[in-house]
């Protein structure tokens, strides 16, 4: 009798009848996350960032301090107004009152009661070690500024919630008084005791056991967690104290963050919802979250990150021959979740690794019939082509265009005769590129020269000149980036090159590649390639 085939692989989430049934998503992206080394954001970068993440489906999304300069004010002022939120609110954050210090003359929670919101999160201390080293004063006095601080806040008619800073390091140290802490806050009306790990050196083992303790303590009252990434625990980290019982995560979009970032919301929610089961965001969000990922890091002027779990562009990408022969088969095999479900997709990266599995499964996904002939030339092609340079897991414009010319295409838009570029210094050294090239199109010669800010800018000015009026939907075709690698630095200026493009016609972004001896080559290769595809994906006949 013939084997039967596999059952697929049980993907369905397994939930500990011991873990909360549903966790609400605390985002501090805006708060926390800002403070991450590279980023700077105005008050309209942080409504564009609130937007996504209320589409998204997050519960809270904490906006920042409103008095700590006139940007925040005017996002706070700007958010009552302009933010209409529909499944998130805002929350402001601040601190406790200073110490020997009246709650009613405080200006930090004068802003907070001002702020137009209904929620704010302040901070205290719950490390005694802080308490007597940075804030020099007594811990009575530090339990009674906590607990006269959401006292003041509730009475203003706000919801709070108390983030108890450097928790875990106080508990070890003095668990007493970091309970202290958290029941001055819990007594005087928090609705959320937030157990931070500020300096984020905890480790799973050690948080897990902390908040079992916590939320043993307090009963019914929600218990959050927040941690920071300093020995890359911050996600697993948030995970043990779910599974203690904490059913409010502070994170932020991408693990942005203080030093080595926060808990990454982006690796949190998938984890929570598609492997145990606890529900964090409103049915049908989880798919928006890696385009939503993407579309903050862009507002943030952040680079994604490819190798990012769940959503990075890598995340379900394959690229070895055993793997992607699989794959083909059983989606399962390789992929622990479907990619769809958290909206990625698969990837077959081509490379000189690659066989004819691989060849075929990434020509289909560009829509391409290769036979069987094709498909075993293009493999000996490609692992010569590799080996002089060329790269193309990372430009599948080129890698398209590649297998298209394999099963028999060959553009016919226009043919280059020649370029030429010359640039001269003057004697202010400023610089004056100019390109002239000669072109076959449309069975005319044209002859075209562009000016630029540098070779590739004027080549690319030069072929438009000449080819604009024959395809004039290269006009909403930009180049975005430009990146050069000298592959044999041994050979110092006489290294070949590779120049990788990425252009967009404003709904795609594509990349292509040239390699070469001649860096002016090389990127008018890739320039050329994504001139190409451009065309392809305008609807350009090709023949």
């Amino acid at each position: 009798m013939a084997d039967q085939p596999a059952p697929p692989v049980d993907r369905s989430p397994r939930h500990d009848t011991s873990w909360p049934t549903a966790v609400e998503i605390f985002d501090t992206t805006l708060r926390d996350g800002v403070q991450f080394e590279g980023i700077s954001v105005t008050s309209e970068d942080k409504l564009r960032v609130a937007r996504q993440l209320d589409r998204l489906g997050v519960r809270w999304i904490e906006g920042g301090y409103p008095g700590a300069n006139p940007k925040d004010r005017d996002f706070f002022d700007r958010a009552v107004h302009e933010l209409k939120l529909e499944t998130a609110e805002l929350v402001a954050f601040g601190s406790t009152r200073r110490p020997a210090g009246k709650v009613d003359d405080d200006p930090t929670l004068r802003v907070l009661a001002e702020a137009g919101v209904g929620t704010a999160c302040i901070v205290g201390k719950s490390w005694d070690y802080h308490v007597t080293e940075a804030l020099r004063t007594t811990l009575d006095e530090a339990v009674a500024m906590v607990g006269e601080s959401v006292e003041f806040l509730a009475g203003e008619g706000l919801r709070v919630f108390f983030d108890a800073e450097h928790f875990f390091d106080g508990y070890l140290r003095n668990p007493e008084f970091a309970l202290r802490v958290l029941e001055a806050a819990a007594v005087n009306g928090a609705s959320a005791l937030v157990l931070c790990d500020t300096n984020g050196g905890s480790l799973p083992h050690q948080v897990e056991p902390i908040v079992d303790r916590v939320v043993s303590h307090f009963g019914d009252l929600t218990i959050g967690i927040h941690t920071q990434n300093d020995t890359g625990c911050a996600v697993a980290n948030a995970v043990a104290a779910v599974r203690a019982g904490a059913t409010q995560v502070q994170g932020t979009m991408n693990g942005y963050g203080e030093r080595t970032g926060n808990c990454d919301n982006t690796q949190l929610i998938p984890n929570l919802t598609l492997k145990m089961g606890i529900e964090t965001l409103p049915e049908g969000c989880m798919d928006r979250i890696s385009s939503i990922s993407h579309h903050v890091a862009e507002l943030l002027n952040m680079p994604p990150m490819p190798q990012q779990p769940y959503v990075g562009k890598s995340a379900f990408a394959h690229k070895a021959g055993l793997h992607t022969s699989a794959i083909s088969r059983r989606a399962d095999s390789y992929e622990h979740v479907d990619p769809s479900d958290v909206g990625n997709h698969t990837r077959f990266l081509v490379s000189d690794l690659s066989g004819k599995a691989t060849i075929e499964l990434k020509a289909a996904e560009f829509g391409i019939a290769l036979d069987g002939a094709a498909v075993a030339d293009l493999v000996d092609r490609l692992k010569r082509l590799e080996h002089e340079g060329y790269h193309y897991e990372a430009a599948d414009a080129s890698l398209e265009i590649l297998m298209r010319e394999a099963n028999g295409w060959t553009p016919n838009w226009f043919d280059v005769e020649s370029f030429r570029v010359v640039t001269d210094r003057r004697v202010d050294r400023s610089f004056d590129t100019e390109a002239t090239v000669k072109v076959l199109v449309e069975e005319q010669r044209r002859v075209a020269v562009g000016e630029g800010n540098g070779p590739i800018n004027s080549l690319d000015s030069a072929l438009r000149q000449a080819i604009g009026e024959f395809y004039p939907e290269l006009s909403g075709i930009h180049l975005i980036d430009y990146k050069v690698r000298v592959l044999d630095s041994a050979a110092a200026t006489a290294a070949v090159t590779r120049v990788l493009i990425d252009q967009t016609d404003g709904d795609t972004v594509w990349t292509t590649i040239g390699v070469s001896e001649n860096i002016i080559e090389a990127s008018w290769l890739a320039l050329r390639d994504g001139l190409y595809y451009g065309l392809l994906r305008s609807g350009r006949p090709t023949d």
